[in-house]
């Protein structure tokens, strides 16, 4: 039988320090979150290739608790990041990790993909992307991502090794280009731009 105690603990924040892209964060997260006791791999090489300038507007689809959509924040002070996600707790916690680590220039909305995102307009867009959502769904995300990009910017997501394939095809047919960035031993990080 499990105790009150053992019960109670569950329920209490996960909290956890890292440092990405040689700032130091604390993330708050909770069971239910992907990755919520530390920054899974694909997250951690994704960061290690995005090129972001101070002044970018950034978008991190499918936000979870904040590790991608923040740094970028920090990267791009001058800018604003914007994070969605359609789990409710995920943007919950994103909140409360801007606010833990002082983040302003953000905006963090619920949002099945780009539904809430209106007419904005972005430089960077980035998603660690599960297998699990289907091509069709990825399909529609580059879509829409290709129409929320500025001409010039950049779509970054990492997957699974066994979707770059899907990635690499699926790229040069909605955005007419396609670069692997890196394949590390269970993740690869994909790039493309809008070139018009």
């Amino acid at each position: 039988m499990i105790s009150p105690e053992e019960i109670k603990k569950l329920r209490q924040d996960i909290t956890f320090q890292k440092t990405l892209r040689d700032i130091p964060f604390i993330f708050h997260s909770t069971w239910g979150l992907f990755s919520p006791r530390d920054i899974d791999e694909g997250s951690l090489l994704l960061l290690t290739y995005i090129e972001i300038g101070k002044t970018n507007d950034c978008l991190d689809l499918g936000c979870g608790y904040g590790p991608l959509g923040l740094t970028m924040a920090k990267l791009a002070p001058e800018g604003t990041t914007t994070l969605v996600d359609r789990d409710f707790k995920a943007i919950e916690y994103s909140q409360k990790n801007a606010d833990l680590n002082n983040i302003a220039n953000v905006d963090i909305l619920l949002s099945n993909g780009f539904d809430q995102i209106r007419d904005k307009k972005f430089d960077i867009i980035v998603s660690n992307i599960p297998a699990k959502v289907g091509n069709e769904l990825m399909t529609l995300f580059f879509t829409d991502a290709r129409r929320q990009l500025k001409p010039g910017g950049q779509v970054y997501v990492v997957t699974i090794n066994g979707l770059r394939d899907y990635i690499k095809r699926t790229f040069k047919e909605i955005f007419g280009n396609y670069k692997k960035l890196k394949q590390g031993k269970n993740y690869t990080v994909h790039t493309a731009e809008k070139v018009s």
